[in-house]
């Protein structure tokens, strides 16, 4: 826990001065008011201290009446994404941070969630694919608009990219792309500009990027629109721009266990038996950063995608890195992985996520 939530902490039988000093001591904005077991019971920004002072109310009181116990708060595993957006949707400035039993363990800073520098860079996200293998489920909604714990893919992904400080960012459309506009528009209402690549028949995971209008002026992120995540893609740009490589492929483990036993054969003779063993790969996460000039080397209205694209380039010789993802990481192109995606979302496609939000009450 950080010096300056220590110092904005107070204990539920203490009074209102201490609320003013905690507020003076912590500089957040906001008094978190704590038992002794550190279990949050409650808390006071400084627009409460300053009504009940207006109201009359002496400092010396106690401050258990006038505590507000009734608050929004969130759990450790609840991604920035989701935290960002509960922020704005309930005009938030800060949400406490809580684990399972109650007990204060940090705070989200709107200033900590958007106020990331701002970078150069921009992204582009691959979102005209069909779905068919998610058939029904899209015969009126594209794939990344399919909601996991309340919220459209393709949403959740442009929140996480504006979380590493990105806001240029262009989707490829082509299935109902007119949905994703309409969702969407210019991005203004999400606080970043969207704009869009219009294919007119499916190009692939990387096509759509010959129809950039102008070749971007510094590295960027292409993803596919399908993914849910919370790589650290602000790593992977630094990673890429202090590499000198033309590309950067983030990359995973995988482990698949074999549910039967394997046996190995010399003709007919058994040499080894190994039951359900683990098969391990490296396997690609379908986020990259690449250099502008590779942009030229796409074929124009082909069918054509990122994996060609670093195949090609390494034929040429080029340096290619791979960046490695250790986080939280789902391909929703299937209904086995989209019910996953759910799952660990704790909701489902029309409902909140249970972890999103908390309330507790002293």
């Amino acid at each position: 826990m950080s010096p300056a939530l220590d110092d904005a902490k107070v204990l539920h039988h203490q009074r209102l001065l201490d609320v003013l000093w905690a507020l003076e001591r912590g500089s957040l904005s906001i008094a978190l008011v704590v038992d002794e077991h550190d279990r949050l019971r409650g808390l006071f920004t400084d627009g409460d201290v300053r009504r009940l002072v207006l109201r009359g109310v002496p400092v010396e009181s106690p401050l258990a009446p006038h505590l507000r116990s009734e608050f929004i708060a969130v759990r450790p595993e609840t991604g920035r994404a989701d935290v960002l957006e509960l922020m704005k949707a309930r005009h938030l400035g800060q949400v406490p941070i809580v684990d399972g039993d109650g007990r204060l363990v940090g705070l989200h800073s709107i200033r900590d969630l958007i106020g990331v520098p701002l970078r150069p860079n921009m992204a582009v996200v691959m979102a005209g694919g069909r779905g068919t293998r998610l058939l029904p489920l899209t015969e009126r909604i594209p794939k990344p608009m399919l909601t996991v714990a309340g919220r459209p893919i393709l949403e959740r992904i442009v929140l996480h990219l504006m979380s590493f400080g990105i806001r240029r960012i262009t989707l490829a459309i082509n299935y109902l792309g007119h949905v994703i506009e309409d969702h969407f528009k210019d991005g203004t209402a999400l606080g970043c500009h969207i704009d869009y690549l219009r294919e007119t028949k499916p190009l692939g995971t990387g096509g759509a990027l010959a129809l950039l209008r102008d070749r971007p002026a510094h590295p960027f992120i292409v993803m596919n629109g399908d993914l849910v995540t919370q790589a650290n893609l602000g790593a992977m740009l630094d990673f890429h721009q202090a590499g000198g490589q033309v590309g950067t492929m983030g990359i995973r483990r995988y482990m698949h266990t074999v549910p039967f036993g394997c046996v190995r054969l010399e003709g007919d003779r058994i040499t080894a038996c190994e039951e359900k063993p683990q098969l391990r790969q490296t396997i690609n996460t379908g986020m990259y950063v690449i250099n502008p000039e590779l942009v030229a080397q796409i074929p124009k209205d082909q069918d054509y995608g990122m994996p060609t694209l670093f195949q090609h380039a390494l034929g040429r010789g080029q340096l290619l890195r791979a960046f490695p993802f250790e986080d939280d990481w789902i391909d929703v192109g299937q209904k086995s992985e989209l019910a996953r995606a759910l799952g660990q979302g704790d909701g489902d496609e029309a409902g909140e996520p249970a972890s999103a939000e908390a309330g507790w009450k002293a």
